[in-house]
């Protein structure tokens, strides 16, 4: 008995350690980005580094605008690239380490603003120094950015037709999460999306947009999860956590 107590604990650590993975995270302090920096810190000291994860947190615009200081040396050991900032333009080596990331099918989880995170505003002159990607939005994350649905009003979250018996929700209820932030305008979605949360306003004729859904990236097929829940009211929502937990051993697995 002694030894197969032995036996099982080695198991169980090497199992556990086979989930641990490198996650970069990339943000922005902006007004208009959500508190990321905050909920994403809180997110890896509480969901993330329990689960064996080392986390690292890229802050842009330290020390200069649009910059993300170490995150080439970040993503050379990167698992997982989970990216929660806007209209930020990193220089040329910092955006070419992100396409190779992607492109050598290492996994992408975007929240929120990610899906303007390298897109200009209208008639916005860029440093030419700097790298915009505004076809990012469409190519990786497969969905358009086309403004707000709801314009501040709450929504519902449900489940998109097909999903119930999703990985990316267990041990989530969508009815326990009520969006306190404008939906996003993401339709038409690529093809080859598939949805996992729609969101629906309660007093606003719009249509349902989907507010989670997954993907494949690139030849090497990378798997992209994109959510447009993430703004504070949101992360204080265990379901929302939940998800979000789960998006990461999604994006990981093989």
């Amino acid at each position: 008995m002694k030894y197969f107590l032995v036996i099982l604990a080695v198991i169980l650590h090497l199992v556990s350690a086979s989930f641990a993975a490198n996650i970069v995270i990339m943000v922005v302090e902006d007004p208009n980005n959500y508190e990321a920096p905050r909920t994403m810190r809180d997110f890896a000291e509480k969901q993330l580094r329990p689960l064996g994860h080392e986390v690292t947190i890229i802050e842009g615009d330290k020390p200069q605008p649009h910059h993300f200081a170490g995150l080439v040396e970040a993503l050379k050991d990167a698992d997982l690239l989970v990216l929660f900032s806007r209209r930020r333009f990193p220089p040329q080596d910092q955006m070419a380490a992100i396409r190779a990331h992607l492109e050598a099918g290492k996994p992408l989880l975007g929240i929120r603003t990610a899906n303007h995170a390298f897109i200009p505003k209208p008639k916005e002159v860029v440093d030419p120094s700097l790298v915009p990607w505004p076809e990012f939005t469409e190519e990786v994350l497969g969905a358009p950015n086309t403004g707000y649905e709801t314009k501040g009003l709450l929504y519902s979250v449900s489940i998109a037709p097909g999903a119930e018996n999703s990985p990316l929700l267990a041990g989530v209820n969508p009815a326990n999460i009520h969006g306190a932030q404008s939906l996003y305008k993401v339709l038409p979605l690529s093809p080859d999306v598939t949805p996992i949360l729609i969101g629906t306003a309660s007093t606003d004729t719009s249509p349902p947009m989907p507010v989670a859904w997954t993907r494949h990236y690139g030849a090497k097929k990378a798997r992209v999860f994109y959510t447009s829940l993430g703004a504070p009211e949101d992360m204080q929502l265990a379901d929302v956590r939940k998800l979000l937990v789960n998006a990461v051993s999604w994006t990981l697995s093989r």
